[in-house]
């Protein structure tokens, strides 16, 4: 495994972080907790969660994870995140936190999910930085962070703040174009870097053909080619991936192995080849799921992937056809009220692709 600085804190983490989204089988608790035993053993020290992620049940995970890691004397670091403002409701909720957990203190505390600087400075005027300060003072977080689906100028703004140690927000070979103006600022102010969706929330993997191209060995497979095109960035502290099961815990492991950076002329190779239409791609995230209409938006933006990936309308009508059993007339019951737009982590035109699906249905 490979350990980098995270910025000025003085700790170093591996460049493969365990995520703890996207467990298979969540309520199977021992092959949830055999799975992080199993990336401590392998060298993993970074481990991040958060309460919503089913609920609180990947927090309890972790927190039996980390009780068995403690157990056999295993290092690891702990990064969980809060949507909380307010002093009262903050309080409340890591307390809750560090009950699931197990833990004192929480290494890599982040003020969750910043999707505009309107929300960020509501954030502010209602005190978050302020209650952050303190609970780093009494020693229940050590480290103040911020997860961030802003890009462009924004998330620049936002990170040259002052405030902060670190930084979680989404990267990878799909996306990487809109992303890079964050790293100006990382690097202005040294601070720690873990990029989320570093596989493209699974659109890479799902994809090995379309994604060959991104393979410089001939050994490897396209999700250890996607890692190492990630912590060859040299901003990059950790690549955190969703994992599912052992067997990916593996793989990514096996993507350290022998690593060396990709050289900058292979990298340029790819990102002329990626172009802009793969930084158009849903990842998945799913925090478009509340359509006061009740379409069901994240299928129809994973089935417009297909669109994108292929080029087709027909990719398109056959993956909501035959993956999600949806008609593409279902998204006709779009009002446009914008409100998925607001919420999406990618900033795509939701609404726009709507019409172009509910078209579908009217062409038959």
């Amino acid at each position: 495994m490979i350990y980098r600085e995270y910025g000025k804190t003085g700790k170093k983490i591996s460049v493969i972080g365990f995520g703890g989204m996207r467990f298979a089988a969540i309520d199977d608790r021992d092959a949830c907790v055999g799975m992080m035993v199993e990336a401590a053993q392998s060298g993993i020290t970074y481990f991040d969660t958060a309460p919503a992620y089913s609920g609180v049940k990947s927090e309890q995970v972790f927190g039996a994870g980390f009780a068995e890691m403690k157990r056999r004397k295993l290092p690891f670091y702990s990064a969980t995140k809060t949507f909380k403002t307010t002093e009262s409701s903050i309080r409340a909720e890591i307390e809750a936190q560090l009950k699931r957990l197990g833990l004192e203190s929480i290494d890599f505390y982040h003020v969750w999910c910043i999707q505009s600087l309107d929300n960020w400075k509501g954030r502010k005027r209602d005190g978050i930085l302020k209650t952050f300060r303190a609970l780093k003072d009494e020693g229940l977080i050590r480290h103040i962070c911020v997860s961030s689906h802003l890009i462009g100028d924004e998330v620049r703004e936002l990170l040259m703040e002052g405030v902060f140690e670190g930084v979680l927000f989404g990267y990878s070979a799909c996306n990487f174009n809109v992303r890079e103006k964050a790293f100006e600022a990382i690097a202005a102010r040294d601070l720690g870097c873990v990029v989320m969706n570093p596989l493209g929330g699974g659109i890479i993997p799902e994809n090995p053909g379309i994604f060959d191209f991104i393979r410089t060995r001939q050994d490897e497979t396209v999700v250890e080619a996607a890692l190492r095109f990630v912590i060859s960035h040299k901003r990059i502290t950790c690549a955190l991936v969703g994992f599912a099961t052992r067997e990916q815990v593996r793989e990514a492991v096996k993507a350290v192995d022998g690593f060396s950076p990709i050289p900058g002329s292979e990298i340029a190779r790819m990102k002329a080849r990626l172009g802009a239409a793969f930084a158009e791609l849903c990842t998945g995230c799913q925090y478009c799921d509340s359509c006061p209409e009740g379409i069901q938006i994240p299928k129809l933006m994973e089935a417009y992937n297909h669109k994108k990936l292929y080029g087709t309308d027909k990719a398109l009508k056959d993956r909501l056809n035959w993956h999600w059993n949806l008609p593409p007339s279902t998204a006709a019951a779009c009002t446009e009220c914008g409100q998925c737009e607001k919420l999406c982590t990618q900033h795509l035109p939701i609404i726009r692709r709507m019409a172009e699906i509910a078209g579908l249905g009217k062409k038959g």
